[in-house]
């Protein structure tokens, strides 16, 4: 358990940060795109917390179907509703993970890796796009973010 717990402390101190990075937005910035064919916020956020989600499953039930995320959200309120309720439901699902799920090898993308090794993969997917979300704030003028990590 110490295992699970610890990448649940590490994962959500960066989660936290998406949390407080959609506090700075307003409605009217869900649809930025910094060009044509690129995710919109929202959908860049709701990839990246349902990426988890994803992950998280495969480890946990060995299996890659997962309920999919919304790919929508009207409203800035709904979007954190959104992430916050995956939130809690990934942290739920990751706490029930054994050591040895996690040493377990799972199959994603034609690898077969230890289940803690695709969870560390999703982490850092999320941490990527985390930078991405830095980026859109500043483009929409957005002056002040949060710190990078968040260990309270």
């Amino acid at each position: 358990m110490a295992k699970i717990n610890g990448f649940i402390t590490s994962w959500m101190s960066h989660r936290k940060v998406i949390i407080e990075i959609i506090d700075t937005l307003e409605d009217e910035h869900l649809n930025f795109k910094p060009w044509e064919d690129a995710m919109s916020l929202s959908e860049l956020v709701l990839h990246t917390t349902g990426a988890t989600s994803m992950f998280t499953t495969i480890v946990k039930e060995d299996s890659s179907t997962s309920e999919s995320s919304p790919k929508k959200a009207d409203s800035i309120e709904e979007l954190k509703s959104i992430v916050e309720s995956q939130t809690e439901k990934t942290k739920t699902d990751l706490e029930s993970i054994s050591d040895e799920q996690l040493d377990q090898l799972v199959e994603f993308a034609g690898m077969k890796l230890p289940g803690i090794a695709l969870l560390e993969n999703g982490k850092d997917h999320e941490i990527h796009h985390k930078g991405q979300l830095f980026t859109y704030a500043r483009l929409i003028g957005i002056e002040t973010l949060p710190f990078f990590v968040n260990h309270s």
